[in-house]
C-alpha cells in the first residue's frame, strides 16, 4: 500500500538546516549571522530545542 502524502504533517520541532528560507529564518530569528546559523545546525542536529539553546548562547 502506497503512503498517503495528504497525511504527513511537518515536524516543528526539527530545523530543516539544508533549506535556506530555514537557515534564513532561523539567524533572523535569533539575530545572528546565516553563516553562525549553518554552524549551529550543524553541531546540533536538527533538533530545534537544542539549536535555539546554542543561539541564544551565541547572543547573549
Amino acid at each position: 500500500m502506497a503512503d498517503d502524502k495528504k497525511k504527513t504533517a511537518a515536524d516543528r520541532r526539527l530545523v530543516a538546516g539544508t533549506q535556506k528560507y530555514e537557515l534564513d529564518y532561523f539567524a533572523r530569528k535569533h539575530g545572528i549571522q546565516p553563516t553562525d546559523a549553518r554552524r549551529i545546525i550543524k553541531q546540533h542536529g536538527n533538533d530545534r530545542d537544542a539549536a535555539d539553546k546554542a543561539a541564544s548562547r551565541l547572543k547573549g
